[in-house]
């Protein structure tokens, strides 16, 4: 049994796991770096320790000091969130080599997801369509070029070991493939620690299109619907609905038994992800699995009434699933918008500070997900999300209505926001209509935005 759970992670996750631990009856710590000293989740948690300072990897990326944090405060389990040390092979197993539960995947199926070249073959050993490219890492940009003239530009560049939007790009002809490969390889090598790239055709015009699985240690796998992530900015999402408005019955159930297929084929166990890319025909096509919880995990919390993180806790304690697939009722439409400490009219650049005043929406169908109050302080150090605004409603018109009513009734002083730049899209009759595609917001819409907040 889990008695005591490290969360090893900050800001809003971290408190929403310390939230649903609480429920369980079951203790928590929160690890913290010295920026997050009076942060809400240290001062909510059972207990607290610090692991380090401010930057990441002398804090939430030091996998000795965060282990050394569950053994000094007597942890069994270890819940590592999203981002930093969540889909990390090597810490899953250390903190599998000390008895101590990680509550996610096991380490050789992170592993084994993690490497995107390695979960292409899966998919296709499975039945699950990938796109046109490489099964392995590139040898030399020569390769790529002979690779990229065999299935027609434009392509993508990606980070074999990538993840969070970072290690893409498009590589639109021969006489950038050069400069552009070194570039994300870089890139890669700055982010990943490993700078390994594999090649596959870019789509265009495609949605995002993800599928929330939830596995037990018994072989049973069930997926909850989709989320559409296809409203990005520089590959990093904005905003997610479930669900997508592109798909029908059809097409929805095939995704989700892709989604099974492909967790089943990794021996997936915990709540997880199953992304695909979906084209203008309505071909999907596998793209990835995120090994964790996600940030937009709210999306599928509303329109099932299913608490992952309480899921998640419960299949660490080996427990088989609750539910079977024929009891999962999706309900009505959500929509959620993430809201960043960062000022798009200065190039979305970062805005750290102090909030001076924040109110935040309600009413029926209204949730935020947050860990700032007034007079908290965000640190520069980190990623910029400080709060996720969350709506149902039972249509999607209606969902749309009640997230620009909620986005009116957000304020928060001090700081620079996103709030606006989402209040435009709201308004926008592409995203109204959910015609909208992965490069809408940069193609088509940054410019409006820019032109209607100045």
């Amino acid at each position: 049994m889990i008695h005591k759970v490290l969360i090893a992670n900050r800001g809003e996750i971290a408190l929403r796991i310390l939230r649903t631990c609480k429920e369980l009856g079951i203790r928590t710590v929160v690890a913290y770096s010295t920026a997050d000293e009076d942060s809400l989740p240290v001062k909510m948690a059972d207990e607290s320790i610090c692991i380090g300072k401010e930057q990441s990897q002398d804090s939430y990326l030091n996998i000795n000091r965060v282990l050394s944090a569950a053994i000094a405060t007597g942890a069994t389990a270890i819940h590592p969130g999203y981002g930093f040390l969540a889909e990390n092979a090597h810490f899953a197993e250390l903190v599998e080599s000390l008895s101590l539960v990680f509550i996610g995947p096991t380490a050789s199926t992170i592993l084994s997801a993690s490497d995107k070249t390695n979960a292409r073959l899966i998919a296709e050993k499975c039945g699950v369509a990938v796109l046109p490219g490489s099964n392995y890492s590139l040898a030399n940009i020569e390769d790529g070029l002979a690779l990229a003239e065999k299935i027609g530009y434009p392509v993508l560049l990606k980070a074999k070991n990538g993840g969070g939007g970072r290690g893409i790009s498009v590589v639109e002809n021969r006489p950038d493939f050069r400069d552009i490969f070194q570039r994300t390889r870089l890139e890669a090598r700055k982010s990943f620690t490993e700078d390994g790239l594999y090649l596959e055709k870019y789509v265009v015009g495609a949605r995002h299109v993800e599928v929330q699985i939830l596995a037990d240690n018994f072989g049973n796998v069930i997926h909850l619907g989709e989320r559409d992530c296809s409203m990005q900015r520089r590959n990093q999402k904005v905003i997610e609905e479930s669900p997508s408005p592109l798909l029908d019955d059809v097409l929805r159930k095939q995704m989700g038994e892709a989604a099974i297929r492909f967790a089943k084929a990794v021996g997936y166990r915990s709540a997880g992800t199953v992304e695909f890319l979906v084209d203008q025909k309505g071909n999907f096509f596998f793209i990835e699995m995120n090994t964790r919880i996600q940030v937009e995990h709210p999306v599928t919390e509303m329109s099932t009434g299913i608490d992952l993180i309480k899921e998640q806790l419960s299949i660490a304690f080996n427990n088989p699933l609750s539910i079977v697939q024929d009891d999962v009722r999706i309900s009505g439409h959500t929509i959620e918008c993430r809201i960043n400490a960062e000022d798009p009219l200065n190039g979305f650049l970062p805005s750290p500070g102090t909030i001076l005043n924040l109110v935040i929406p309600g009413g029926p169908g209204v949730r935020v997900d947050t860990h700032v109050y007034n007079g908290a302080k965000i640190p520069p150090y980190y990623d910029s999300l400080i709060a996720k605004l969350i709506v149902h409603a039972p249509t999607r018109k209606e969902a749309i209505r009640k997230m620009r009513v909620a986005l009116e009734g957000f304020v928060i002083d001090g700081i620079a926001t996103n709030l606006d730049f989402l209040y435009v899209i709201m308004h926008n009759p592409v995203f109204v209509k959910g015609t909208y595609d992965t490069n809408f917001v940069e193609k088509a819409l940054e410019e409006e935005l820019h032109g209607k907040l100045s």
